[in-house]
């Protein structure tokens, strides 16, 4: 423990030196978020049926917050944790961590913590910002909301690993993962609402871990419990996801 604590100090100051690292961490989901509030503000007509529908009945700032509370793990599990795992494959990196005995565990032990201390941090300033700037509702349920944090956490970390283990390059890993970034954003929930998208979209959506994950937090944010089903397949896709990163992980 004490080797992913050593690892994982120095991996924040790493971190916090890469752009594109800081950009989809912290700038890109509050962006996205101001920008969704500022259009469609946070009122809701208790007379419209569809409109109810569509934002779950409450209003579109209270809708969406959860989604980017989401939207934070997906930008850590599909673009900065991979990126710096294949970057380090590149430069040699991992094979002088092999070379100096330091494990797998604590390789991949170390870029998990400094991903999800950044994502909760990030996710923290969304909720706290939303709050002060468009008044959206804070959570109905804390702990539930918290227990599909952290399924989120590590379900995007086992998926960000396993992108990081099993694509050949830094750039590869950077055109993948920017891809799924922004494929999942625009149809799981965290762009359009999900009650607006074709079937067709719907039948791509659901084949997305992030779109059960905003099921999950919001349902608990909104006061509508625990979906069993959701958070089920959500566990399911970071189960997977670590498997294979673990049995296809290569030094270099």
């Amino acid at each position: 423990m004490r080797g992913v604590q050593k690892l994982a100090w120095v991996e924040v100051k790493l971190f916090i030196r890469e752009p594109i690292a800081l950009v989809f961490a912290f700038a890109f989901p509050f962006f996205m978020l101001f920008v969704l509030a500022g259009v469609f503000g946070n009122d809701v007509d208790p007379a419209d049926e569809e409109n109810l529908r569509v934002w779950r009945g409450v209003g579109p700032s209270d809708y969406y917050v959860s989604t980017y509370v989401g939207l934070v793990m997906a930008s850590a599990g599909l673009v900065t944790l991979p990126l710096r795992l294949a970057a380090y494959r590149d430069a040699g990196v991992l094979r002088r961590y092999r070379a100096a005995g330091v494990s797998v565990p604590v390789v991949l032990g170390a870029q998990v913590l400094v991903s999800l201390g950044m994502s909760v941090l990030a996710a923290a300033g969304i909720i706290v910002s939303s709050t002060l700037v468009y008044g959206t509702a804070l959570p109905e349920s804390w702990p539930l909301v918290i227990a599909g944090i952290g399924l989120g956490l590590l379900t995007f970390s086992c998926i960000g690993v396993l992108l990081g283990a099993i694509l050949p390059s830094a750039r590869a890993v950077q055109g993948a993962g920017l891809t799924l970034f922004f494929v999942m954003m625009m149809i799981s929930g965290s762009g359009p609402p999900l009650e607006v998208l074709t079937s067709a979209m719907r039948a791509v959506s659901n084949a997305m871990p992030l779109t059960h994950l905003n099921l999950v937090v919001q349902d608990a944010w909104l006061g509508f419990g625990w979906s069993w089903a959701e958070s089920l397949i959500t566990l399911a896709f970071g189960a997977a996801s670590g498997i294979l990163a673990v049995r296809f992980f290569r030094w270099e």
